[in-house]
This record gives structure tokens, sequence and C-alpha cells, in this order.
């Protein structure tokens, strides 16, 4: 290894180390947080808080380390920039892809390690933490129970004023609910002084024995008059001894569909195996249900006819066949077939539903272990050559760049996964979109990087906003003078610049006045101004592309603006709303591509009709332009403005 990829390569670890340590506590601390109702009030051993959060730290990875990798590189990369370190390489012959080609192999390994970390440490973490929380329950029952609170366990809630003892299984002033038959209502009301918890320790019944209170219990008489009085009955005891049945907090099984995270605890071997059985399942619950909706239909059995037909071939209505009250029975028996497969097709559809959304959340899982390791190199790359470009290091402009990217990139791949779950989306596509969304980016600015240009030509972004708070440069003409010049001593303003002592900037302010006063090109060269007339050309296919590029942005607007209104349709249940929303958003979307498509078609028009064909935009920067036109819009349609300036200073004769 060579001292300058010894020395890039330090220098990023060190980076590294030091944000990922930060970020995992900042993380961690979000997790503490998160959990603080699980962890608070139940007096949990240093030991058990420690595994806690050890078997839930690798379940953080997937969000601190592409959130490093990409901050370190806009770090590192940037004060390498900034103290003028590149710029000695590169006067030494060393280029950008030679400084990062060593530091590339390592974050390719990384990636590689990644991806063994998620397929077995991560899934190892999963079930450990499952258990853990689970096990609480299990080895210290008293821990179930937090004071001042009602504490859900099975059908009782249980509340106390303060715990006490050795372990804290003695409790004062005791409230019990305990649910009904339905479920819902409070049919019982415990309340004693004083109560123990004397369970043992792998028990599966917490033994709670009351002392000193009274029993409070509702009676449901068959009489509405009587019910409509609300009696109860009430008992006093010294001592009631009441058994919980734990065994359902204790006895989990992992093979039920109904744990939601049963598929993060799998790697890309049981994940490959439980997709497979879960499509056949799929498939043969499928297949069955259309097999008995075609024998509930009775399609296979022969109807006896009331009366015979000498053509077999009949074609006329089938009811005319039987007599009137065959007719009304026949009726009648397809009108309850009919509500009762559509009762049975409701109830099959939900569970149906629910099979495809277990398998494609299964399906994610398998996709996401690939996906992490990929995000890791692509997101360097689009942090590496972003350094490069703004050189700027530190804490402070690079963290805001990279946790505006982290949250484009992270919130994409949720809403790209949500949709997956449910369906609306490919799931074997959902874990790769924000990735793939982030690697045209890595390659545009990797190759701005290299070829040693600015990030964007920042002059098309400050002119307008100059022009719109009318901020001007400290050595900037003043042309005021000629908004009082009329039309003929304008076009000689333009005509005679040089015996007038003008230079080009007056010339084409002039000639920005006169296309202010309504005139056209062609009424200009009528009143002698001499322009050649091939821009008028040039001057009509820019306008078509202001046109079609301002009409492309309006339906941007409203296709991401309806498409974000969607996802909220959508959370809050107004399916209604939401499928308008979607319905729309897609017409907006699809206009905006056709109107964008036509504003590059006279972009590249535009450049070949005034000879710069060198000139027209970037691929990357068009099809970047795709998820963020706003910022292709800004940039196109100030550099054509700046290009037709120029081209009409040449025009002018």
């Amino acid at each position: 290894m060579k001292i300058l990829d010894r020395y890039i390569l330090t220098t990023y670890l060190k980076t590294f180390l030091s944000v990922f340590i930060i970020l995992m506590l900042i993380f961690v601390l979000q997790t503490i947080w998160l959990y603080i109702k699980e962890l608070a009030g139940k007096d949990l051993d240093i030991i058990v808080i420690v595994k806690f959060l050890a078997y839930f730290m690798p379940k953080l990875i997937p969000l601190v380390l592409p959130l490093t990798i990409l901050l370190a590189s806009i770090m590192v990369f940037g004060s390498f920039a900034e103290n003028y370190e590149f710029a000695a390489m590169k006067s030494t012959g060393i280029s950008l892809q030679r400084a990062m080609s060593g530091l590339s192999l390592f974050i390719v390994g990384l990636g590689i390690v990644t991806f063994f970390f998620s397929n077995n440490v991560i899934p190892w973490a999963e079930l450990n933490s499952f258990n853990l929380r689970r096990n609480i329950a299990k080895l210290k029952p008293a821990m179930l129970l937090a004071e001042g609170q009602f504490n859900t366990v099975g059908t009782y809630n249980i509340k106390f004023v303060d715990k006490y003892g050795d372990n804290d299984q003695f409790l004062k002033d005791v409230t019990i609910h305990i649910k009904g038959n339905d479920g819902r209502t409070n049919a019982t009301v415990i309340k004693s002084e004083t109560g123990e918890l004397a369970s043992e320790e792998n028990s599966n019944v917490l033994k709670l024995i009351l002392t000193d209170g009274h029993l409070y219990n509702d009676v449901t008489p068959k009489d509405r008059k009587a019910k409509n009085r609300k009696p109860f009955a009430k008992s006093k005891f010294e001592t009631k001894v009441i058994n919980i049945d734990l065994s359902e907090l204790n006895n989990v099984d992992f093979d039920e569909q109904s744990q939601t995270d049963k598929y993060n605890m799998l790697n890309v071997s049981g994940l490959n195996k439980t997709i497979d059985s879960l499509v056949d399942k799929y498939n043969n619950e499928h297949t069955t249900f259309a097999k008995n909706l075609q024998l509930r239909s009775g399609l296979n059995r022969q109807l006896p006819t009331a009366r015979k037909v000498k053509d077999s071939a009949y074609t006329g209505p089938i009811l005319d066949l039987f007599n009137t009250k065959k007719k009304l029975e026949l009726v009648d028996v397809a009108s309850k077939s009919m509500i009762s497969s559509k009762q049975l097709i409701s109830s099959k559809d939900a569970t149906m539903k629910h099979s495809k959304i277990w398998l494609n959340k299964h399906v994610i899982s398998l996709h996401e272990k690939f996906a992490l390791g990929f995000a890791c190199v692509i997101l360097f790359f689009v942090g590496a050559p972003l350094g490069a470009l703004i050189r700027k290091g530190g804490i402070g402009l690079p963290m805001v760049i990279a946790i505006l990217l982290f949250l484009t990139y992270h919130f994409i791949g949720i809403f790209a996964t949500n949709s997956a779950k449910t369906g609306e989306f490919n799931p074997i596509l959902a874990p790769w979109v924000s990735t793939l969304v982030m690697l045209p980016l890595g390659i545009f600015l990797t190759r701005r990087a290299t070829a040693d240009r600015g990030l964007f030509e920042f002059d098309y972004v400050l002119e307008p906003i100059k022009k719109l708070f009318n901020i001007k440069e400290k050595d900037s003409n003043d042309y005021t003078f000629l908004s009082d010049y009329k039309d003929e001593e304008l076009i000689d303003t333009i005509n005679n610049h040089e015996t007038l002592g003008h230079d080009e900037a007056v010339r084409l302010k002039a000639f920005d006045i006169l296309k202010s006063r309504d005139y056209s090109t062609a009424d200009l060269r009528a009143k002698n101004l001499r322009i050649n007339e091939c821009y008028d050309t040039t001057e009509t296919i820019s306008q078509h592309y202001k046109d079609h590029s301002k009409f492309a942005l309006v339906l941007y607007i409203i296709g991401v603006v309806l498409l974000i209104l969607y996802f909220v349709f959508s959370n809050n249940k107004l399916l209604p709303l939401a499928t308008a929303s979607i319905q729309l958003s897609i017409i907006s979307l699809v206009l905006f591509c056709i109107y964008y498509i036509k504003s590059i078609i006279n972009s590249f028009q535009f450049y070949n009709d005034i000879n710069k064909a060198q000139n027209k935009p970037h691929i990357f920067l068009l099809v970047l332009g795709l998820p963020f036109y706003f910022v292709t819009y800004l940039f196109l349609n100030e550099k054509m403005k700046s290009d037709l300036k120029v081209n009409c200073i040449e025009s002018l004769k």
C-alpha cells in the first residue's frame, strides 16, 4: 500500500469511527426512549439492560452505517479540498479517481461484510431481543407490574399505589378490573388494601394473594326493566387468591404468522425456504378456494327440465324451460347462493390479503440484506465527490447536506417498502428503489468531480434571486438611462455602439428594452435593426422550450403533491380520496414526462441551431430531472437564457 493510500484510508477510518460512535449513541438513546415504558419502573438489573441494548444495537446498523459512510465521505473529501490537498495531488498528476481507488476497495469490502452482518448477526439480534422482552415476564413476574398505572395482563387490569419487599412482592392499595366475556367491558372490580405476588420463579402462573378487600360484580338480568337498574353483587373478603395464566406470554410459537417480526429472524437460506412454502401455500389456498366456489355454484350438476324441447341447441331464456313454481324456487336458490358466495369471497379476500402481505414482508426482508451492502457503496460515491465539490470539511455544512441526502434516501425507502407490503408496489424492487435513485446522482457527482468542474453553475441560481430582490454587484453598471430612449435611439445605440462608445452589455440591454415594448424581431428588423434572420428561429425554439418547461414544472408539482396526499390518505384509511389522488397523480406525472421530453427536444434543437452542440445538457442531469425536476428546470432555464443572450449579441451586425 502506497503512502497516499495509507494516508487517505487512515484519515477516513478516524472520521468514520468517530461519526459511527456518535450516531450509534444517538440512535441507542432513541431506542431507550422508544422502549422506556418497558424498562422504566421495573427495577431491571444492569446486566438485563446491557443485554437489551446489545441485542438492539445490531438492528440499528441499517440506519447508522449508510449515514456514517455518507457523512464521513463528505467530511473527509471536503476537508481535503478545503485544505488544498487535492490541489497538491493533482499537481503531481494524481487524479481524484486514483485518490479514491484505495478507499473504494475498502468500501466494497465493507459492503460485503455488511451483507454477512445483515444475514447472520441482525437475525440473531432480532431473535434474542424478542426472547429477552418475553423472558422478563417469565423470570420476574413482578416486573410486569408498574406502580401508579393500570397494567394489562391477559383479561386483568391491575393497578397499585406502591410495591415493596425484597423482591417487590408486596403491593399496596390494589385495584383490579376483570374484563367480561366480550373482552371489552369491565364486569368485575376488586379492591384490596394489600396484595402479595407469591409465584415461583419458573412458574407459568402469576399468583396474587389479596387481603382485606371487596369484590364488585355486575349482574346481567334477562328482564329489561331489571337491566335498567344496573344491579351488581358486592362481597367482602379477608383473603382472596387469583391465579393469572402467563402461558400465553411465555409460550410463544415462532411459527405463527401473527408474529410480525418473524421474517427479521431468518437469514437468506431460511427466507428462501419460507418464501417457497408461502408461495405454495398461497397458490394452494387460491386453487382450493376456486374449486369450492365452483362446487358451490352447482355448475357441474345437470338441472332437470320441466318439459322436453325437441331442439337440443336451445338458445332462449333458461327459465322458460320451467314452470312458474320451479322458476321461483330456482331464483330463490340462486339469490341465496350468490349472497353466500359473496360473503365467502369477502371473508376469504381478507385472509388472502393477509397471506400476501406476509409473503411480501419475507421477500422485502430477503432483498434488504443485499440492498444494504450496495447502498453503502453507492452512498460513498455520492458523498466523496460531493465533499470534493463543495470544498468544505468539518461538521457544519457537510452534516446538513448528509442529513438531507440521507433523509431523501431513507424516506424513499420507507414509502416504497410500506407500499410493497400491501402489494401496491413490487416487493422485489422496493428495497432497491432508494439505492437506484442515488445511483445516477453518484455517477453525476463523480464525473463532475473527476472533470474538476463545479457542483453546478451557481450563477444560474443566484442571478434570478438577485433580480428578484434587486441586488446589484458593486461593480455593476446602471443602464436605467436607456429606459428614456426612444425606439430609434435604442436601435441607433445597437447599430452604432462602437461609434457611441458603448459595450456589448449596453447593446443587449437596449435590445431587451425594445423587446419589452412588444416588438418582434421582424418588427425591429423593419425599423432598420441589423440582426441576422436566423435569430428568429433560435428565439422561437427558446420560447417553445420556456412554454413546455413551465407546463412541465406545474404538472410535476401537482403530481408530487397528489402523490404525497395519496400516502397521507392511505395511512388515514381514506380510500376514496387516496384512489382519486393516485389516479390524478399518475395522469399529472405522465403529462409531465411528455412535456419534459418536449422541453428536452427543444433544448437540443436550440443548441443545434446556434451550432453549440457541445453545450447540450448532460444526460445525467436530464435523468436526475425526472425525480428532481425543479433542480433541472432552474439550471437549464437559466443556462439557455444565458446562451440565448450570447447568440443575440453574435447575431447583431
